[in-house]
């Protein structure tokens, strides 16, 4: 049954991986860079000062940093602890995919770093602001799937790796999401 599911995830990732074409490498490539959300980030941040003052911002700064280190580092031990080849690692179908990035990066791929640490703070921020900024919680639901997808797009991540740190994402950032709420309570007004 495994075998079967790590082939289907293995012939999806090379029908998607095969749709790309040159023509939307650079704009995956943007996607998939860390850096290019810090715009992001600093409306985000912006958000929350405005809708939740000095106090509470400070809370929520310690809740993003806690909770990127976390789903972070819960994959690099995934990684190292199941020891799934990265698509550009395995020799099965490296030949045969695109490699968009100049590097494979890691050898290990399970589960998607960049997945979990999108989906973390989207689901943090989609539930913190329901109900105070129309719509932010479908643009950063959306804006995580983009960088998710952007990892099978370039060439370094399977389907089941992403999946896996998007729902590993979510969770925890409901997790820290509740976290603040009971820290905001703390404080009281």
């Amino acid at each position: 049954m495994l075998e079967q599911l790590l082939q289907l995830d293995q012939e999806l990732f090379l029908y998607l991986n095969g749709l790309g074409t040159e023509t939307w490498d650079g704009f995956w490539m943007f996607m998939t860079r860390t850096r290019n959300s810090a715009p992001l980030y600093a409306l985000l941040l912006y958000l929350v000062f405005k809708n939740f003052g000095t106090k509470r911002t400070l809370v929520v700064l310690v809740a993003i940093a806690l909770l990127i280190t976390c789903t972070d580092q819960l994959s690099n031990f995934f990684k190292y602890g199941i020891g799934r080849l990265r698509p550009c690692h395995d020799p099965e179908i490296s030949d045969i995919m695109r490699l968009v990035k100049s590097y494979c990066g890691g050898k290990f791929g399970y589960f998607s770093a960049h997945a979990a640490n999108s989906f973390a703070p989207a689901t943090f921020f989609a539930l913190l602001f329901k109900g105070k900024v129309k719509f932010i919680g479908w643009i950063m639901i959306l804006w995580a799937i983009i960088v998710a997808y952007s990892r099978i797009y370039i060439g370094v991540h399977f389907p089941l790796d992403v999946l896996t740190g998007a729902a590993i994402g979510a969770f925890f950032g409901w997790v820290f999401y509740k976290l603040s709420i009971f820290a905001f309570q703390k404080m009281g007004t």
